[in-house]
């Protein structure tokens, strides 16, 4: 009988103290800097275009690594990371945010969900949200539509501590089918009239989906999938929540063997009195 309740006991303490173990981790690399978030981007605008991002911490240095498609080709896309570094949730938009009710989700009413340019996701220069229409420093896309890109960004400890409240919005969409941006399309920009609508409505978003996910999934944006290890999954792929389930369920499993040794050594010896 006391064998019995110290096994239990054994797993009730190591329960609370895995949990702690890994929250501990976790808000530790947070406060460090460290860590990596995937984003994967899916269309507005019935625009066609998805991808795939992740952003890198390793102290203040923010790396931002960005793989889409269905973009207009040859043309600059606007891209920039949204949301909020003081605790107000934003989200990603959909259709039923057109309030004006013409078509097109523009900037002005996405931005009431996915919130204020936070980063310009430029290619060179200045990252502020006063570079948010710099197109000339905007990524262009290929002639199959695809954006490449790659940068590691100086940011503040703000983005840091809120990295998981922000989210990419990438901009450009083609209502003509005419492989460019044009006034005929959609209009004027309701954020800059010498641009044409098209340049600036924003044709995907995406969230972050957790922590230290590992890497860009080798199937690309085409699947949004790679190939699985079925042999060990990496504790980064993991989480804190699978670190936490490993743990608690080692313990367990601890528990369990000593049980087993300890029936069978009363087994041994009731036998030998017999």
């Amino acid at each position: 009988m006391i064998a019995k309740r110290t096994s239990r006991l054994a797993v009730l303490v190591a329960l609370p103290a895995a949990l702690a173990l890994t929250v501990g981790a976790s808000s530790q690399a947070v406060a460090e800097g460290t860590g990596a978030f995937q984003i994967n981007l899916a269309q507005l605008n019935d625009s066609g275009s998805k991808g795939t991002a992740m952003l890198s911490l390793k102290g203040r240095q923010l790396t931002v690594k960005i793989e889409s498609e269905g973009l207009v080709p040859g043309q600059p896309s606007a891209q920039h990371l949204h949301g909020s570094t003081d605790g107000h949730d934003f989200h990603c938009p959909d259709a039923s945010d057109d309030t004006n009710g013409d078509g097109i989700l523009n900037n002005t009413e996405a931005t009431v969900d996915y919130g204020n340019i936070n980063i310009s996701l430029t290619t060179k220069g200045p990252t502020d949200m006063e570079s948010g229409l710099a197109v000339d420093r905007m990524p262009v896309a290929n002639a199959q539509g695809r954006v490449s890109y790659e940068r590691t960004i100086p940011v503040s400890q703000a983005v840091v501590d809120h990295i998981k409240d922000l989210h990419i919005v990438q901009h450009g969409i083609d209502r003509n089918d005419n492989k460019k941006y044009d006034f005929d399309g959609a209009g004027k920009s309701e954020l800059d009239p010498k641009l044409p609508q098209e340049a600036t409505a924003p044709t995907n978003c995406g969230e972050v989906l957790g922590a230290a996910v590992g890497s860009i999934p080798v199937g690309g944006v085409e699947t949004g999938t790679g190939p699985s290890e079925e042999k060990g999954v990496p504790v980064a792929v993991m989480g804190a929540g699978g670190v936490a389930f490993v743990a608690v369920t080692g313990a367990m499993a601890v528990a369990r063997r000593r049980k087993s040794v300890l029936a069978a050594g009363r087994a041994g010896s009731n036998g030998s009195a017999a």
